[in-house]
């Protein structure tokens, strides 16, 4: 992907948050999807929405786009509030839409046609846009074949640029890597990095850590419609301290007992010896890890390697959720 990619118009530069979700709030009948979630996505940021299939994801990112009414709540587009779906100021976003909207029978050429049409584009600009979008897509050679030959990682990449085409500013993704083949994924990826760097503003609805891990700037773990956690990624995992873990080869250990002395040691919430390798769970991997490595030089334990680990962001959603991100 050509690293000049620069799709419609240049991004204006914008002091201020890009988006602004505040208290956004749908009810079905007895069933609250979406509960008070707020946030705010600044230029050249991607928000990460985690969670679990049915946690609100899609809900709340249909509000943002204005295809669906809140209930309460407002979003504001560099401070203009959206009001539905025919609102003007819906031009500067992009959806991904977690349904592929394409029409297989038509080249993908055709498909953009018919997209920039939608949005008033015709003639050199609608020609430039097109080739731009289909260079994001990595799918040039292929622009006169028609959709219903692609894989499903080739028309993913397609939705991405139909939503591009216009130049939004905002790009709402809302599961875009769903069966998507390897390949795929990673031309995915290098585009949304490359148009994070151009100053756009993304908001990716995800239930894979790997991809929030990998993607996102600021990380909201979504559950039953409430936010558990609004944060960067670092400062989410800080929210479950107690998975820091130092493991530790022991090549002597002691007798019954002999860790009495490292849970005592300040830091240090839990010590446990499997027969091979001490686990030491520490409230700071860095504050931590020198007064243990002290403690046994000074019992004169010797030790063959040492390594850490710390909260992914599975263990977090677990912990504060109590079930797995993956599941409904």
């Amino acid at each position: 992907m050509p690293l000049g990619l620069n799709i419609g118009a240049p991004v204006r530069v914008y002091s201020g948050s890009m988006l602004e979700v505040t208290g956004l709030h749908k009810r079905y009948g007895d069933l609250v999807a979406v509960e008070d979630v707020s946030f705010v996505a600044r230029p050249g940021e991607m928000v990460g929405l985690l969670g679990p299939n049915g946690a609100g994801k899609t809900t709340t990112v249909s509000m943002i786009a204005g295809l669906l009414p809140p209930d309460r709540g407002e979003v504001r587009i560099e401070g203009g509030v959206v009001h539905g779906e025919t609102d003007p100021v819906k031009l500067r976003l992009g959806l991904v839409p977690q349904e592929v909207a394409l029409h297989d029978e038509l080249s993908a050429r055709e498909n953009l046609a018919l997209f920039g049409a939608i949005y008033g584009m015709r003639g050199a600009a609608l020609a430039s846009a097109m080739e731009s979008a289909f260079d994001v897509a990595g799918l040039a050679d292929r622009a006169k074949d028609r959709v219903s030959t692609f894989s499903g990682g080739m028309k993913r990449r397609l939705n991405l640029a139909a939503a591009l085409l216009h130049g939004p500013r905002i790009l709402l993704l809302d599961e875009p890597t769903v069966g998507v083949d390897p390949q795929s994924r990673n031309q995915i990826f290098s585009s949304l990095e490359e148009l994070k760097r151009q100053g756009k503003t993304l908001v990716y609805t995800t239930h894979y850590m790997e991809e929030a891990e990998r993607l996102c700037d600021r990380i909201i773990i979504i559950d039953h419609g409430k936010v558990m956690a609004n944060d960067t990624l670092e400062a989410v995992r800080r929210l479950v301290p107690s998975v820091n873990v130092l493991e530790i080869g022991v090549e002597n250990p002691g007798q019954d007992g002999w860790l009495d002395g490292l849970r005592a040691v300040e830091g240090v919430s839990a010590a446990a010896w499997d027969g091979s390798t001490l686990r030491v769970t520490v409230l700071d991997l860095l504050a931590s890890s020198p007064p243990v490595l002290v403690w046994l030089n000074e019992q004169n334990y010797r030790c063959s390697h040492l390594s850490s680990q710390r909260a992914d962001l599975e263990t977090v959603f677990l912990t504060l959720t109590g079930r797995s991100v993956r599941n409904a």
